[in-house]
């Protein structure tokens, strides 16, 4: 063993990306706690398959008191909820799913292919939403032509008299909707879509509403930032993922659903050999989803809410949006930077844009491309901090993610520096 973890340092630790690193600012910046990787550790060490709640009691009821408090703390109604999958894309996978199977149309029994009496099925999500919509799409067979895409408006929100004509106009076509999936922190831009304008639309036309929180629904535990959820106490489902920015050890994820019967009833399916006396009396994770076993995830997240606290979890995360402020408060004070997007959370889109005298629009616009790419290659490049990009309004973007728990004001002067060394030295040379 001693000489397997020299080779570990030796070989596995260079050529590691250091996601929890505390200047990773890349995609989502996420990372672990010590609690969370005790949990992870006696998790591994009991190394329970919690399909059954006989397989493993404690799992089971963990998971509901774990997510109950985290529904309380985000400030969800108490008609929601939650089960543990791995990932966001997993979760609203199955959210999907379960809004099929409320259209009562014998698709678990039947399947949809070779059926002349199934019209197309229309699931609706803006422009920015993740591609997780469209691979949940391809794997539930209803193909991608069933995602219609709804433009967004200046900053980049889902446009809910953009998504009401779309739904009209499939309507006249015989095309059959029944699912709006609104996202509260899009991957791009940390944009928040107008939930309480969406819900009214599918209200009108009774669709199952899913709301991809992932990234921004951890911020709901901070009192400020509670009208994140508005509108939710209407959604059928809602996702969010504690491993971003909760401070979990990747993988956890959590889908709060409102009509766990539907759930149920796409994925149920107890063979014999898995029957148990109380199974009517208890909930078994494996009645709701494809996994048969479990993970016994519920451990860390519950290590990590009662370490940290409701106030200690929300003071981090409040911080983390101080930084971010910070940052963006430089570029606004400076000729040769500037913002792309806003900044509601603790993601920020920017990119430089020095000047040069003469140069047309469409040169200006390749330049500038040529000029991001290359400076967010060159901070990377370095190893002191990781970036990453984007294209808004076709753009190149760069996006600097604030959700480390070791991030302080230290690191973030430091990325600053690196930012404008590269431009300095591309732009300026």
């Amino acid at each position: 063993m001693e000489q397997i973890l020299a080779d570990v340092d030796r070989l596995i630790v260079p050529a590691l990306t250091h996601w929890s690193h505390p200047s990773f600012f890349a995609y989502f910046a996420t990372s672990t706690s010590a609690p969370g990787m005790f949990g992870e550790l006696l998790a591994a060490a009991f190394d329970n398959k919690a399909m059954l709640w006989r397989t493993s009691p404690a799992s089971t009821e963990l998971e509901e008191v774990a997510l109950d408090w985290l529904r309380q703390m985000m400030g969800l109604d108490a008609g929601l909820t939650g089960i543990i999958y791995d990932t966001a894309s997993v979760s609203t996978m199955h959210a999907i799913a379960a809004a099929r199977e409320g259209m009562a149309l014998r698709i678990r029994e039947e399947g949809m292919s070779g059926r002349q009496d199934l019209p197309l099925l229309r699931v609706y999500a803006s422009e920015q939403a993740h591609s997780s919509i469209d691979k949940a799409i391809i794997t539930l067979g209803l193909g991608q032509r069933s995602l219609r895409k709804i433009p967004t408006d200046h900053e980049f929100r889902m446009d809910p008299e953009a998504l009401a004509s779309a739904i009209a106009e499939d309507k006249r076509e015989g095309i059959v909707p029944f699912c709006i999936v609104a996202t509260v922190g899009t991957t791009s831009t940390s944009s928040i879509d107008p939930v309480p304008a969406i819900v009214k639309v599918g209200e009108q036309h009774a669709l199952w509403l899913h709301v991809d929180m992932a990234y921004a629904g951890s911020a709901a535990i901070v009192p400020e930032f509670r009208y994140l959820v508005k509108g939710c106490e209407r959604a059928d489902s809602v996702v969010v993922n504690p491993h971003k920015w909760l401070f979990t050890p990747f993988d956890l994820s959590v889908l709060y659903c409102r009509h766990l019967d539907l759930l149920r009833g796409a994925f149920s399916l107890v063979p014999e050999y898995l029957r148990t006396p109380e199974q009517e009396k208890v909930r078994s994770g494996s009645d709701y989803g494809i996994q048969l076993g479990r993970r016994f995830r519920a451990l860390k997240l519950w290590m990590i809410i009662r370490y940290f606290g409701h106030k200690g979890l929300a003071a981090r995360i409040r911080e983390h949006c101080r930084l971010a402020r910070m940052f963006a408060s430089w570029i606004e004070q400076s000729q040769d930077w500037e913002m792309l997007a806003p900044l509601p959370l603790s993601l920020v889109c920017f990119r430089a844009c020095p000047k040069v005298d003469g140069e047309t629009k469409e040169v200006r616009a390749k330049r500038l491309d040529v000029l991001n790419e290359a400076i967010m290659h060159g901070v990377n490049a370095g190893g002191q901090a990781l970036l990453s990009h984007t294209k808004l309004n076709d753009q190149l973007t760069i996006r600097l993610s604030i959700g480390n728990i070791r991030t302080t004001e230290k690191q973030v002067r430091q990325v600053w520096e690196l930012l404008n060394e590269e431009l300095g030295r591309l732009a300026f040379p």
